[in-house]
C-alpha cells in the first residue's frame, strides 16, 4: 500500500545502511548526500538519480565531486573531510591513529569523515627532504613508501647522497628516508674498510725484451668517500692503472735474469707517486706487490733446460769430490797397512769373514794353520 501511495505521489523511498552513503540527483542536477536510514524522494517520471558509495572505500571517487563541493556545501562539510596540500607540501593522514595515506604536493583528498577519524600532519618538505626516523619506521610497518626513497647503509659503508645531480653529503650506517616528491634522491654506496685489488694478466716488456705476464696486488682503503665519488669515475678503476704504470715503469728496466733472481717489488719513487696520486682522490694504498711473474712457453722450456743443465753441472762436481773423497781414503788406509802388517792381515780375515758368511763352503788353499803361522812370524818379527 505504502509503494502504491508513493507512486501515485511521484516519490520513492530510499534505505542508506550504516556503511552507505549516496549522492542523488533530480532531473540531472546533483541535491546533496544521503546518509543512513530511510529518504523519501521524489521521483516523477524517474527523475531520480543515485551514486552509492561504501565506507569500506573511504576516498570519495566521483564524477560529480566537483559538482557536489559548489551545490551541496553543508552536506560535504557533514559527510566529508577535505584534505589539501601545497607546492611544497606532505600530508601524511592517519585513520584512527595508524597511517592510512600519503597525500604528494598540489594535491587534494576528500575521506568520507564516518570512515575515520581522520587526522592529517602537514610537512613542509620545500628546506628539508629528509624524512623523520619516527615516521620513516611507521611509514615503514604501513606500507606507504611509495613517495619516500629509502637509504639503507650497512656497518662499515657510507652513502653520499645527491639531490637533483646535487651532493648534498654523505651517511653513515643506518636507515634514511627522503621525500621524492620531483626530486631525484640518488646515492652511492662506499665500503671504507681495506680491501685488496688484484690486476691480473699484464703484459710487461723487460730491458731485454721479454715479455712477461704478471700479476699484481695492493690493499686500499677509502679515507675520504666524497673524494672517491666525485673526483674520478672509478677509484678502483684509477688505482688499478696507476699500478698497470708503476709496475712497467720498474719491470721494463730490468733483465730477465734481475727479476728471476731478486725478489721484485715497485720501486720506491713509483710506489710514493702511486700513493701520493691516490691520496688526493680519497685512498689510502698500503701494500704493493708482485704476485707472479708467467714465462712464455717457449721461454719457460729454455729456462728448464738452463735450470736442467746447471742441477746436473752441480751433481756432476758433488760425484767427483765424493769420488776425490774416497779415492783419498782408500790412499790413507793402504798407507796405513803398507806400515803395519799386522792390520793388514786382519784386513784379509774380515775379507774372510764377509766371504764365508756369504757362501755355503769355503776351502781355503793354505789352510788355516798357515795363516796363524804367518800372524805368528809376524808377531815375532816385530818383538824382534
Amino acid at each position: 500500500m505504502l509503494r502504491l501511495i508513493d507512486s501515485l505521489m511521484g516519490r520513492k523511498r530510499v534505505l542508506i545502511d550504516a556503511n552507505e552513503r549516496a549522492i542523488y540527483l533530480h532531473k540531472g542536477e546533483v541535491r546533496g548526500i544521503l546518509g543512513p536510514g530511510e529518504h523519501v524522494l521524489p521521483n516523477r517520471r524517474g527523475m531520480l538519480k543515485l551514486e552509492w558509495h561504501n565506507l569500506v572505500r573511504p576516498e570519495l571517487y566521483s564524477d560529480y565531486e566537483q559538482i557536489l563541493f559548489e551545490k551541496a556545501p553543508e552536506d560535504v562539510a557533514a559527510h566529508l573531510t577535505m584534505l589539501r596540500t601545497s607546492a611544497t607540501e606532505i600530508a601524511v593522514i592517519e585513520r584512527d591513529g595508524v597511517p592510512y595515506a600519503v597525500l604528494a604536493p598540489d594535491r587534494k583528498l576528500a575521506l568520507w569523515t564516518d570512515a575515520g577519524p581522520w587526522k592529517a600532519e602537514t610537512i613542509d618538505i620545500g628546506e628539508d627532504a629528509a624524512v623523520d626516523g619516527t615516521l620513516l619506521k611507521r611509514l615503514q610497518k604501513s606500507g606507504l613508501l611509495a613517495d619516500v626513497a629509502v637509504i639503507e647503509v650497512d656497518r662499515d659503508k657510507v652513502a653520499i647522497l645527491s639531490i637533483d645531480g646535487v651532493l648534498v653529503g654523505q651517511l653513515g650506517p643506518g636507515i634514511y628516508g627522503y621525500w621524492k616528491a620531483g626530486r631525484k634522491i640518488s646515492h652511492k654506496l662506499v665500503d671504507v674498510t681495506r680491501q685488496p685489488l688484484d690486476v691480473t694478466g699484464q703484459e710487461v716488456l723487460t730491458r731485454d725484451r721479454v715479455t712477461l705476464r704478471i700479476n699484481i696486488s695492493a690493499e686500499y682503503r677509502v679515507t675520504d668517500p666524497v673524494k672517491a665519488t666525485t673526483e674520478v669515475k672509478d677509484f678502483t678503476d684509477a688505482l688499478y692503472r696507476a699500478l698497470q704504470y708503476a709496475f712497467r715503469k720498474t719491470l721494463g728496466a730490468m733483465t730477465l735474469d734481475q727479476i728471476l733472481k731478486q725478489k721484485v717489488t715497485v720501486n720506491a719513487e713509483a710506489a710514493e707517486k702511486v700513493r701520493a696520486d691516490m691520496a688526493e682522490i680519497g685512498l689510502e694504498v698500503s701494500e704493493i706487490s708482485l704476485k707472479d711473474v708467467v714465462l712464455p712457453g717457449d721461454m719457460r722450456e729454455l729456462l728448464n733446460q738452463v735450470v736442467s743443465a746447471q742441477k746436473e753441472a752441480e751433481a756432476n762436481v758433488i760425484r767427483r769430490r765424493e769420488e776425490t773423497n774416497a779415492t783419498r781414503s782408500l790412499l790413507n788406509t793402504a798407507k796405513v797397512m803398507s806400515e803395519n802388517p799386522v792390520m793388514l792381515r786382519l784386513k784379509e780375515l774380515e775379507a774372510l769373514e764377509t766371504i764365508a758368511g756369504k757362501v755355503d763352503r769355503l776351502t781355503v788353499t793354505n789352510g788355516t794353520s798357515g795363516l796363524m803361522n804367518d800372524i805368528v812370524k809376524l808377531s815375532d818379527d816385530e818383538a824382534a
